[in-house]
């Protein structure tokens, strides 16, 4: 997701039952529909370490996961991408399929909505985006994120980029909030080493603007996985 969206971090969680899944699930999908719907602004810029990251890369086939407001699969796509952009939102796809039309790479842009608790877009990919995934609402992270490995092609890229510490902005405010490491997510993913490695697991500090204008230094947990074999 883009850098404007700032979910609340949350463990792997399932509801109790059956019912309160199906519950949960329809919770979700009205909160972030009712999010986009009232956002004003579509403006969204690419999150600094997906570009960091891409920058260097021969162009393929991307899959941004939570697109938000397209910042990321529009980025990619003027440099070249065939980029599936998902998102939970009706209205956040349909935007980001606007705005890649107005900007003239429509024919690089596939939008598809998705709860991704429930089902996952077809394809391989030579680059899976997670930019700050994370939701206040039940989901099994570590299988959606398992299943965007598996969806890699042979020496294909998975970017995990989650929260580290809590911006002055963030939704959640609860000091006692637990950030999983890099190495911490690795593990939940538990990937045969024989077929993905990890290309880089850090923690750096960035300098982070919020929705008003404030500056805060944040920390970015960084998972950087690659296939390495069918």
């Amino acid at each position: 997701m883009d850098s404007t969206r700032r979910r609340r971090p949350t463990a792997d969680a399932t509801a109790d039952a059956a019912g309160d899944q199906g519950v949960a699930d329809e919770d979700a999908e009205l909160f972030w529909e009712r999010h986009y719907r009232t956002r004003r602004t579509w403006g969204a810029h690419v999150n600094p370490l997906l570009a960091e990251t891409a920058a260097p890369l021969r162009p393929g086939a991307a899959l941004d996961l939570g697109c938000g407001a397209g910042g990321d699969a529009i980025w990619l796509a003027q440099r070249g991408w065939h980029v599936t952009a998902v998102d939970i939102s009706t209205t956040a796809v349909e935007r980001v399929r606007e705005r890649a039309r107005d900007l003239g790479v429509a024919d690089r842009v596939a939008t598809e909505q998705h709860d991704l608790a429930r089902s996952f877009p077809a394809g391989q990919f030579d680059l899976v985006s997670a930019q700050y995934f994370h939701t206040p609402f039940p989901l099994l992270r570590s299988r959606v994120l398992r299943t965007a490995a598996r969806a890699l092609h042979p020496g294909g890229l998975l970017l995990i980029v989650d929260h580290g510490s809590t911006a002055p902005w963030s939704w959640n405010q609860d000091p006692d909030t637990h950030y999983p490491t890099p190495t911490e997510i690795a593990a939940e993913l538990d990937l045969d080493p024989a077929h993905w490695s990890v290309l880089r697991a850090d923690m750096p500090r960035r300098q982070a603007t919020g929705p008003a204008g404030e500056t805060a230094t944040v920390i970015d947990n960084i998972l950087l996985v690659q296939r390495t074999a069918a």
